[in-house]
């Protein structure tokens, strides 16, 4: 069965990743920042689903 908390999680991370790319955001902005936590969140989530 599809995971949508993942999905989901993948999706908003792609989509600011490509807006940080075209708008050539530095490592400061809340964009940058949100992908930082996106990134522990998904590492999370990940290793749960493993046990």
């Amino acid at each position: 069965m599809a995971d949508l908390y993942l999905k989901a999680l993948e999706s908003e991370r792609k989509a600011l990743w490509a807006t940080c790319r075209l708008k050539g955001l530095a490592k400061d902005t809340p964009e940058r920042k949100r992908i930082v936590e996106l990134d522990e969140l998904l590492s999370a989530h990940k290793a749960k689903g493993k046990k």
